[in-house]
């Protein structure tokens, strides 16, 4: 008699217990790693997909406004219309009896000109109910500010860091100082004349908005750059090649972690950025 049949139940249990092949289980752990790895590509799609909303929705919409307060009022914002001085708050300057113009490098620049209070990172004063409002600026001129976070907070613009926690970024304008033929080597240099200042950027948001501004990311050179970065003016390696932004995502925004954490659960460090303005 057939062995099989003789001893059916031994037959039946000793199938079940073969169990998955070398091949099947190649082919199951295959799946799992495209799923995880279109997770995780699906992540980064998402984040870039917001830093360039960032730029297209909020600076570049900063910046176009203000083009127009310029070509609608024939000066920068803050400028006087009577005795343009070609500097943001440029009548903060003029008041304080001085006039733009010879030799600048050694001048103290006006304050910047914000929204209610300087941003966080900001090296410039600001004074609310002293220097100019930039809404209220740009409110009587005519201005459609972007939509920012809600009314009367167009300057700012909230999004998630790498670590999913809320970031608000803040723009202010300011006339920066051109630096001395004779600066000592390693000065600052935050970009002469009119600029945007941002703050609450992200590294990784910083940098990528550098490599859309810019074409690469460099924290030392361009219209977009980090500020307070040493730009070797007066050095050996004047106008030298750049530098990498030395933050990175990894880094914590709590002052006493702040390097290369790398903790999911910390709120990301930010760095503050300084755009050059056109005009």
């Amino acid at each position: 008699m057939n062995q099989a049949f003789k001893h059916p139940i031994r037959h039946l249990r000793s199938s079940r217990q073969q169990g998955f092949t070398l091949v099947e289980l190649a082919v199951v752990l295959a799946v799992i790693g495209l799923i995880i790895g279109a997770v995780a590509i699906g992540k980064d799609v998402q984040r870039n997909a917001e830093y360039t909303k960032v730029k297209n929705k909020f600076i570049d919409q900063w910046e176009q406004a203000y083009n127009q307060y310029y070509q609608r009022t024939g000066v920068v914002l803050g400028d006087s219309q009577t005795a343009p001085q070609n500097m943001v708050n440029g009548e903060q300057y003029l008041a304080a009896g001085t006039r733009s113009g010879r030799n600048m490098t050694g001048v103290t620049p006006p304050n910047a000109i914000c929204r209610a209070a300087a941003g966080r990172g900001m090296t410039r004063g600001f004074t609310n109910g002293t220097d100019p409002d930039l809404r209220a600026l740009m409110t009587r001129a005519g201005i459609r500010m972007p939509p920012g976070r809600a009314e009367g907070l167009e300057d700012r613009y909230v999004y998630l860091d790498s670590n999913g926690n809320p970031q608000e970024i803040q723009v202010c304008f300011q006339w920066n100082v051109p630096l001395a033929n004779g600066s000592a080597a390693n000065a600052v240099g935050d970009g002469a004349g009119n600029v945007m200042i941002i703050t609450g950027l992200t590294p990784d948001l910083a940098r990528s908005l550098d490599q859309m501004i810019d074409g690469k990311p460099d924290e030392r050179e361009g219209r977009f750059r980090r500020q307070g970065v040493e730009n070797n003016a007066g050095g050996s390696a004047i106008n030298g090649p750049g530098q990498e932004w030395q933050a990175t995502n990894r880094d914590s925004i709590d002052a006493a972690h702040a390097r290369d954490r790398s903790f999911d659960e910390d709120q990301v460090a930010i760095v503050t950025a300084v755009f050059r303005m056109n005009q």
